[in-house]
Parts: structure tokens; C-alpha cells; sequence
């Protein structure tokens, strides 16, 4: 019969789990003080407010509230149960859990997504044993040689090839015990029309493994070696694989994007593994499509610089507009590195040399203001006086879309001595369009608050500036209770359950509860404890405050004091209001009677 997970193995993934490590597989994070900030996963922001505790082992966002430990986070962000979290990070220190625990969620998914991954798996040994040791990958491996590929690049990159033969994957997995429906719901397989018989999806092709944030394979890129067919053919959307979601190279390239704060984006595989072996370690690329807004935030999330290193024709340079907007959306710094028309990055490599393409592309980026000056002046002709006045006006309406006034004060100083033209005239239309864009975003701020985890941030942070008094004491000493059992026995004492908010009464009980039990000050082990959602979330607040741990007599007497009078004012506040009314009834002798009891209200309020 299954058993729940015991607490000592929850226990033990928890604590060799280092939630730094974990979440800095999805987001960026930069060490202040005690404690290292990033940008929210969960709600969109600009400005980093996600905080993660390396000494608390717990994570904050002041921006919307969200919080939690490393079991948390995994189940925030994969959308995963408590049970396939815990199975997850176990997997990650490569600890195996005993077979009569696993599974108790009772969720199936998990358990074939697993098995759709090891097919992939499985899939990328065979391809790339064909590639590199057999007759049969003889001349897939010599038409990567003459691309300019070599031996090391094709084992960092798992390069395969998958052979003309209609059942030789199917045949290996069939061996393994994979099932045909299920590698065909993976991708792996699909169905002749003739005979509805399961085939191999890719034959004949040099293969490119696709992998996720942990490295494992989810997917394939195959690349045709006669022609008849298509040139490339990607995996099928799955449901381990998800083309608007997935960097190619994302779980090689994060080490040096993280270390660099920069992200290098290119258009396609063989740009990447040629950019790698030339020495930038930092590249991702999309999978054949334009980039979306998801694959952005991820590249957000790992730094906060990006160059785009696109085609140099004119679809490259359109395709890196629209991605360095998409980019500049996020809050990325964003430049692109300009490839002479014609060239791409895998052929300028071959043809100029590494160096070159190091120190004369990707060192040499142009911003994305420059990049936009250059692109619109190709399309001009600018000995023509009507295009050179069209040039002028589009680029003063790009330049009046730039936030920092210095920034444009430059291009606009830039313009103006080109054309020798007045600065204060161009001043003045980018001011006005400047106004314009200003007016025009406000009036579509209906976007912004239609954008429901951005309300709930916004909703929250409001919550947090109107606190009164009473309320901060209380957090404050509550924050102090989820490390002190001395604390929390000499506040269930004097206070007990006479908190005057509903969730700090909740936490305060369980914290009692907790420290009943015999258990230490451990905050992430009593969030753990929790099963209220919110109850995790305020208490992974409170331990990420910034307060002074060490707490004296009288500042103690002090919070309490704030927080047993509070009701009291709330009664004195009543019987005001009650004099007032009776004043307006010109009922003096009632106003008289309860002036004279506020009076000895306040007297007792203040000898205390």
C-alpha cells in the first residue's frame, strides 16, 4: 500500500536543495546584502522585488506577495502537486525516493511525461551512436565536417542522425518497453496514412537534440541531407515540448549568461554551436519561429543585457526589431550585433575566422537606436529630398519613443548635425510626439490593469502602505516568533490569541502548536508545516523582513502593548463618534457623560 513521503526524507530534499541554486534555474538573481533579488516569476515587473533568503532558505516578493520555501516555488512555478515537487528536487540531487511513496498524488501525467522525456532521451543515444561510430552515419557525419563542425562541438551538442529507415527508432523503443501511442503523443513517432502502422518521425536527417532547463532532451530539430523534402523539421508541439517557451541551448549557455549579465540571441542551432566553438559560451536561439513574449521573459529572467545576432539580410534585420521590442518590453538593455547583408553567423565565422566575429560583431554591437538609424537609412534614399525628410521624421518619432531625456537629447544632437538642421526645431516635434506616445500609453493603460497577476501586485503593494500601527507591531512580532521560542512562549503569556488580524490569530496558533510539539526555530520548516496557502505566504514574509533580531524587554512591552490597547482606541474611536452625534442632538447632558468617560478611558489607556 502507498505510504505518504515521511517527514525526515522531506525533510532531507529540502535541506539539499539550495533554493538559491533552484530558483536561479528561472530567474536572474543578484546578491544584496543578506539576501539576492531578481525579477518576479510570477507576476510581471521591471524593477526587481522577488527576494531569496540563502540563510532562511525562503523566498518573498514584496511586489505581489507570493512566498514560500524551495517545495513551494517548484509547485508555484511548475504548476506541479506537493508529491511530484518533492519527487522533482529529489530527482535534482539524483536521490531516489522508496517506490511505495512515489506517486501518491495520484497524478499519471507526471509519471508519462517522465517516460515521453526518456524515449527523447533514449532517441538522442541512438542518433548520436549512429553519427559518430557507424557506416550508417558515415556521410551525415562527413556533411557536418565540411559545414565546419567538428568532433567536439558535435559531442557538446549531442549532434545525431537518424537513419532512411522507417522503423529504426520504433524498433529500439518497442525494445525498451516504450509504448507507440505514447511516442507518438511525444513526437518520436507518427502513423502512415496507407496503413495507420507506426513509423519513425525523422529519417535521414543530421539531428539536433532540443533540451530543457535542466538538460534533458524534449524534442528534436532535423536537418534534411537530400533534397525532395523539407530542409528542416522540428518536433510537434507536446506536451513536454512547447516551441514558444524553449531556448535552444538555454541549459548550456546559462552558466556564462548568468556570470555576464548577457544573453546572446541568434536565429538557429548551427549559429549557436558555431558561436559556442568560436568561444561565446552565452547563445540561445529560438526553434525556427520569431521570438515570443515567453521566450523573452526568459531571457529577462537570466540577464539583464541582450544582443541580438540575426541574418544580416533584410528578414534578419526585420525579425531583430521585432525582437529587441519584444526584449525592451521586459526590461532588457538591448543591442544588436550588425552582419554585413548576406551573411550569416555561421558563415561569417567560416569565412572571417573566430576573432573577427568576436571582436568585430559580437564585441562591437550597435545600440538599438543606431541599429534602427542604420536599418531606416537602407531603405531610403537619402539624396532624394522627400526620402531624407521622411527618414528625419521617422527617426525623431523613434527617438521620442526613448524614456531617458539625456538618451535622446543625443540622437537628437546626432540628427541635427547630419542633416545640419536646427535642434531646436527637432526639439520641439520630439517633445510633441513625445506628449503624444505619453498620452497614447496612458489611454491604453486598460491593457495594464486588464493584466491580472500586474492588478494583484498592484492591489497588494497598496495593501502594504496602509497599515496602521497596530498591524506593523503585530508582523514585527510575529516575525520575531518564527525564530524564537522563547519569544513565542512569553507572547502566547501576555497576548495569547488577542491579535486583532485574522491571519496573524491563525499563524500565531500554529506557531504555538509548532513549538508545543518540541520543535526548533526553524522558519522554512515551519512554513513547511503550514497547509494554508495564504498562512505560507505571510509567514515567508514575515521571515524575510528586515528587523533588528535582537529584541529588547521594553521593545517587546512596547509591541504588545500597541497591540492589546489597539482594541481599546477602536472603542474610544466608537464612543466619540457617539459623542458627536449626541452633540448633534444638543443632548448635552449625554455628550457631558461620555466626555468624561473618554477622559478616564485615555488615563487608563496611558498609565499601562
Amino acid at each position: 500500500m502507498k505510504q505518504r513521503i515521511p517527514e525526515e526524507l522531506i525533510e532531507e530534499v529540502r535541506n539539499k536543495n539550495d533554493i538559491v541554486d533552484v530558483i536561479s534555474d528561472h530567474v536572474q538573481l543578484k546578491k544584496q546584502g543578506r539576501h539576492y533579488l531578481g525579477l518576479c516569476p510570477f507576476h510581471g515587473e521591471n524593477t526587481p522585488s522577488f527576494s531569496v533568503s540563502p540563510e532562511r532558505q525562503l523566498y518573498h516578493c514584496f511586489g505581489c506577495g507570493a512566498g514560500g520555501n524551495v517545495i513551494t516555488f517548484v509547485m508555484e512555478m511548475e504548476g506541479a502537486d506537493f508529491i511530484q515537487a518533492v519527487e522533482k528536487l529529489a530527482e535534482r540531487i539524483d536521490m531516489a525516493l522508496p517506490k511505495h511513496v512515489k506517486g501518491v498524488s495520484g497524478n499519471e501525467s507526471g509519471k508519462k511525461h517522465e517516460s515521453k522525456i526518456l524515449g527523447h532521451e533514449l532517441a538522442a543515444k541512438f542518433y548520436h551512436h549512429l553519427l559518430t561510430t557507424t557506416e550508417q552515419g558515415k556521410a551525415a557525419y562527413d556533411y557536418l565536417l565540411d559545414r565546419g563542425f567538428t568532433q567536439d562541438m558535435i559531442s557538446a551538442f549531442q549532434i545525431g542522425y537518424a537513419p532512411d529507415n522507417p522503423a529504426a527508432l520504433k524498433a529500439l523503443l518497442e525494445k525498451r518497453g516504450f509504448q507507440e501511442s505514447e511516442m507518438e503523443e511525444a513526437g518520436l513517432l507518427l502513423r502512415k496514412e496507407s496503413s495507420w502502422e507506426y513509423m519513425d518521425r525523422f529519417r535521414n536527417r543530421v539531428m539536433f537534440p532540443i533540451m530543457n532547463n535542466q538538460g534533458r532532451v524534449i524534442a528534436f530539430g532535423g536537418r534534411a541531407l537530400q533534397e525532395g523534402q523539407p530542409k528542416y523539421l522540428n518536433s510537434p508541439e507536446t506536451p513536454i515540448f512547447h516551441k514558444n517557451e524553449t531556448l535552444y541551448a538555454l541549459h548550456k549557455a546559462r552558466p556564462a549568461i548568468r556570470k555576464e549579465n548577457k544573453a546572446i540571441l541568434f536565429e538557429g542551432y548551427a549559429d549557436v554551436i558555431s558561436a559556442w566553438n568560436a568561444g561565446v559560451n552565452n547563445g540561445v536561439a529560438t526553434l525556427g519561429t520569431a521570438l515570443s513574449a515567453r521566450q523573452a521573459k526568459i531571457i529577462r529572467r537570466n540577464a539583464e543585457q541582450a544582443i541580438i545576432c540575426y541574418d544580416g539580410d533584410k528578414a534578419g534585420q526585420e525579425a531583430a526589431l521585432r525582437s529587441a521590442e519584444l526584449l525592451e518590453q521586459e526590461g532588457c538593455q538591448v543591442q544588436v550585433a550588425l552582419l554585413p547583408e548576406g551573411s550569416d553567423p555561421d558563415d561569417f565565422i567560416k569565412i572571417h575566422g573566430k576573432d573577427k566575429f568576436v571582436n568585430e560583431i559580437i564585441k562591437a554591437p550597435f545600440t538599438l537606436m543606431s541599429f534602427k538609424m542604420q536599418k531606416l537609412k537602407k531603405e531610403k534614399n537619402l539624396q532624394h529630398e522627400g526620402d531624407r525628410l521622411q527618414y528625419i521624421e521617422e527617426i525623431v518619432g523613434e527617438i521620442s519613443k526613448i524614456s531617458k531625456a539625456v538618451e535622446r537629447d543625443h540622437y537628437l544632437r546626432q540628427v541635427a548635425d547630419e542633416f545640419d538642421l536646427s535642434l531646436e526645431a527637432l526639439k520641439q516635434e520630439q517633445h510633441r510626439l513625445f506628449r503624444a506616445n505619453k498620452q497614447k500609453n496612458k489611454n491604453a493603460g486598460t491593457s495594464y490593469s486588464s493584466d491580472s497577476s500586474k492588478r494583484r501586485a498592484s492591489q497588494y503593494m497598496t495593501e502594504q502602505r496602509l497599515r496602521p500601527a497596530f498591524f506593523n507591531a503585530e508582523r514585527i512580532l510575529l516575525a520575531h516568533m518564527l525564530s524564537s521560542k522563547e519569544i513565542t512562549d512569553q507572547v502566547a503569556d501576555e497576548v495569547g490569541g488577542e491579535f486583532n488580524v485574522e491571519n496573524h490569530i491563525a499563524l500565531a496558533a500554529h506557531l504555538y502548536a509548532f513549538y508545543g510539539a518540541g520543535r526548533d526555530g526553524d522558519s522554512s520548516d515551519f512554513i513547511h508545516s503550514l497547509t494554508d496557502e495564504s498562512l505560507m505566504k505571510l509567514a515567508a514574509e514575515l521571515s524575510m523582513l528586515d528587523i533588528n533580531r535582537n529584541l529588547t524587554e521594553n521593545e517587546l512591552a512596547d509591541y504588545i502593548k500597541q497591540i492589546k490597547n489597539y482594541p481599546k482606541w477602536v472603542e474610544i474611536e466608537e464612543k466619540e463618534k457617539e459623542m458627536k452625534e449626541a452633540e448633534r442632538r444638543h443632548d448635552l447632558q449625554h455628550a457631558l457623560q461620555l466626555a468624561n468617560e473618554l477622559v478616564e478611558m485615555k488615563k487608563a489607556l496611558k498609565s499601562k
